[in-house]
């Protein structure tokens, strides 16, 4: 497939988005002739690509709540309206109109939690306020879970059928686990180490901005769904240059030891192979798309300080549609990036994989609750664990991944972790952490790293041996898997997670 020039598509585009009358109003202007005014200094920004929509909206919710900063920023883009609004206030004939203020529920519902002793008072507090939202149905804590932005990562939350939370999805939406199984004995991660390794290093990209120059299947790309929204079009060069590449922080793709289990998947028999597993989600695509939703998120649905980033769109709004729509095709682009990588690796080895398993742990699905109720189900961080669904649970560079059969508890809403969640934060990784007993530990256990740093340390994590423990009851281990042969991102790049 050819890349496609977007730019005149671009600016032929920015004509057709609006801002809306309703959105404006949205935001307390009621009186007709400021929501002129309003609407075509909006329009224009948009129009010319001055501004996106969600940068837009919230420029004019802060001057709303206070016009005088832009009033005397010369040259601003706001500034006449800003002049007109505090005129219009001096006589008496713009009053500003609140906007609907959501309030958290009052009752705490209860929610379960696997492995409380390990988890951080600051993932409780902020899974406790998500389920005190309005639109909150169910919720559930994962034991690896941690600290993150509105939802804690191992936060699992079901919220009203028709709304959406963008970070309790996730900044990096579809973060996904791609496993390969290959017929070939285990032993080969030491009998062809240096083949294995070089094959990691020519068939794998790892940064923020890394890009690739050929491809093995660019067929997602023919998709009618990258033509849905201005900004998923805006997006297109952008994610089909990044096809095939992995991000920063806890980001890999690596070779193992696969210890699969007597009559765990019907198609394979039991024994050790040789694997290769990877963990990265969309890229660049799905980190716009995060951006730029949470902002419009935030603007229209106003919420405690506590629980700002917990604000949702509605599904029955464009807004809401819109994100649906990118969240999905960031979805299928993770699958295909995971899938171009493990396509290059297998045809670099020669061998075909005997079996593919994959999941996304940063997603949300429409689903139904045991007693039938429609829900939409935010995993961040969190495994899908439904009856009989497969999973991958990857430990750390040095510590043994799963791969799992779910049980289907109701009470986790089908869930489990993610992997064996962070022991500390990374700031306190580099201040704490000694790297002499970090090389040891890799030696010790016979690992070949390539790239990371002290961020991303075994000791930086919680232990997986106890994190499994904690969730029996969610899935069934089917095999375990034994890094080896380790490929992350330069020490030099900045974590995206």
């Amino acid at each position: 497939m050819r890349k496609q020039n977007t730019g005149a598509l671009q600016q032929m585009e920015g004509q057709k988005e609006k801002v809306g009358n309703n959105e404006l109003k949205a935001l307390g202007i009621n009186d007709i002739e400021i929501l002129v005014n309003f609407s075509r200094v909006a329009n224009g920004l948009l129009k010319h690509g001055v501004m996106d929509k969600a940068n837009i909206l919230a420029n004019l919710e802060a001057l709303i709540d206070d016009p005088m900063p832009y009033a005397l920023k010369k040259g601003g883009k706001f500034k006449n309206l800003a002049e007109d609004v505090i005129a219009l206030r001096r006589e008496g004939k713009f009053v500003k109109q609140e906007r609907s203020n959501f309030k958290l529920k009052e009752e705490i519902a209860e929610f379960p939690v696997w492995g409380l002793e390990n988890i951080e008072v600051g993932a409780l507090t902020q899974m406790r306020t998500a389920i005190q939202l309005p639109i909150a149905v169910a919720g559930a804590l994962m034991p690896d879970a941690h600290q993150g932005y509105g939802l804690p990562i191992g936060g699992v939350l079901a919220t009203t059928a028709n709304t959406i939370i963008p970070f309790a999805v996730g900044v990096d939406i579809a973060c996904r686990m791609c496993l390969s199984i290959f017929d070939l004995p285990a032993e080969a991660v030491d009998t062809e180490k240096d083949k294995l390794k070089n094959i990691l290093v020519d068939n794998t990209y790892f940064g923020m901005g890394c890009t690739t120059k050929s491809y093995f299947d660019s067929s997602l790309f023919d998709s009618k769904t990258w033509g849905e929204t201005k900004l998923i079009r805006s997006l297109k060069d952008k994610a089909y240059a990044q096809l095939g590449t992995s991000g920063t922080g806890n980001h890999f793709v690596e070779w193992g030891e696969f210890d699969l289990a007597e009559g765990a998947l019907a198609d394979i028999p039991a024994g050790k192979y040789l694997a290769l597993l990877s963990h990265s989600g969309s890229r660049g695509f799905g980190g716009t798309i995060a951006d730029y939703y949470s902002k419009i998120a935030m603007t229209k649905t106003k919420l405690p300080a506590e629980a700002k980033h917990l604000a949702w769109l509605d599904l029955d709004k464009d807004e809401g549609q819109e994100y649906w729509i990118a969240m999905n095709l960031a979805g299928e682009y993770a699958s295909a990036n995971h899938h171009e990588i493990h396509n290059k690796i297998a045809r670099a080895l020669g061998v075909k994989p005997i079996s593919m398993i994959e999941n996304h742990h940063n997603f949300a699905w429409k689903e139904h609750l045991a007693d039938g109720t429609e829900v939409m189900v935010h995993r961040k961080g969190a495994t899908p664990a439904g009856e009989g669904v497969l999973g991958i649970i990857p430990g750390s560079m040095s510590t043994p991944g799963f791969l799992v059969r779910g049980k289907g508890d109701a009470a986790s809403i089908n869930s489990a972790s993610h992997g064996a969640g962070r022991a500390m934060s990374r700031s306190a990784a580099f201040k704490t952490l000694d790297k002499a007993a970090i090389a040891a530990n890799l030696v010790d256990k016979r690992i070949t790293l390539m790239g990371s740093d002290v961020d991303e340390a075994p000791m930086a994590y919680k232990d997986i041996h106890t994190v499994m423990a904690a969730q029996n009851d969610l899935v069934e281990v089917l095999a375990k898997f034994e890094p080896r042969i380790v490929r992350m991102a330069d020490a030099r790049e900045k974590p995206e997670d």
